[in-house]
């Protein structure tokens, strides 16, 4: 039996700022906004390429914004993923090489952290 992995909740104090942020800035797709009703909306966006979402909105998750912690997303190149991030304004860490693989890390405006993981090559 496949077990997948399609949905994390990232919690938010404002909900269009951090659509914004996660669409123009870091470059995720914009899959569903939904206001079920007043205090309940539902936003699903998608890295580019991942079959697991993340989910922002009003009623849907009791953590507190900034709270979410360590989501890891591997990219081909580490550098070019951060030259991306800073071309759009997203502050991003320094390319930290280690030996299992190259490493940036960035926040959103809640401080909910990312790291973009390189894999090191296959020998």
């Amino acid at each position: 039996m496949d077990w997948k992995l399609e949905l994390v909740f990232v919690p938010v104090t404002d909900v269009d700022r951090a659509k914004k942020f996660y669409v123009e800035q870091v470059g995720f797709n914009a899959d569903h906004d939904h206001t079920v009703r007043p205090g309940l909306r539902f936003v699903q966006l998608t890295p580019p390429g991942s079959a697991c979402s993340i989910a922002l909105g009003e009623g849907i998750t009791d953590m507190a914004p900034g709270s979410q912690r360590g989501l890891q997303v591997v990219v081909p190149d580490a550098a070019a993923a951060r030259e991306e991030l800073l071309g759009r304004g997203v502050q991003a860490s320094d390319v930290d090489v280690q030996e299992w693989g190259s490493f940036v890390t960035f926040a959103d405006p809640d401080g909910n952290t990312w790291t973009l993981q390189q894999m090191p090559a296959r020998t």
